[in-house]
């Protein structure tokens, strides 16, 4: 059964300029967490903050909704904002060797929202499967398409093993602070509800 997600809950958006609203928000943070960048000399793919912020949205926002600020990122450094890793920009950092992984954004995010749609957002164990599914959908866009510029055995050294230690911390972050956001959620819920009766009364 499907349940809302956390700017539901927090925000109610319904209009459309409040959707708008939070897909440009969304599109900023990832774009705040790519300037979070660590060049590798031996990898055209650098360690970014990015999948933190695509898989993070996800979860807050649910799958279209996340999948729409994603969208709209690319868009906007398709465009020429300097919003990729580093300051990036431009369509031909799309169709570059990191390619593979910025279009994997848009799927890990829709995947990841359905997952905490359905509650996996919860509990520390199931959002911990969430986020570790969502990056392997990203490195399933990702590595094929970097194995295109380079030789297909460098793939796993260059694209997925130096990345692993960082995506199990991005992940364990993630984690542990969405059950515990709900937690915060439904103790205000409660305060609230405390409140409104106190005064009834």
């Amino acid at each position: 059964m499907q349940q809302p997600v956390v700017v539901e809950v927090l925000f109610a958006p319904k209009a459309l300029w409040q959707r708008a609203l939070l897909a440009v928000s969304g599109s900023l943070l990832i774009a705040l967490m790519a300037q979070v960048s660590i060049p590798l000399s031996f990898t055209p793919v650098p360690i970014t903050g990015q999948t933190f912020g695509v898989l993070l949205i996800g979860a807050l926002y649910g799958s279209r909704q996340g999948a729409l600020s994603v969208g709209l990122y690319l868009i906007e450094g398709a465009l020429g904002l300097p919003v990729f890793a580093g300051g990036a920009k431009g369509i031909n950092r799309l169709l570059g060797p990191t390619g593979g992984y910025l279009l994997g954004f848009i799927a890990a995010a829709w995947v990841v929202g359905w997952l905490c749609e359905h509650g996996w957002d919860r509990r520390v164990s199931t959002a911990a499967l969430a986020m570790g599914i969502g990056n392997t959908v990203i490195y399933l866009f990702g590595l094929p398409w970097l194995a295109c510029f380079i030789e297909p055995k460098k793939v796993l050294v260059a694209g997925l093993i130096p990345f692993i230690p960082g995506d199990l911390i991005k992940l364990m972050l993630a984690a542990t602070a969405l059950p515990a956001g709900w937690k915060l959620i439904r103790h205000i819920q409660g305060l609230n509800l405390g409140y409104k009766a106190i005064k009834r009364g």
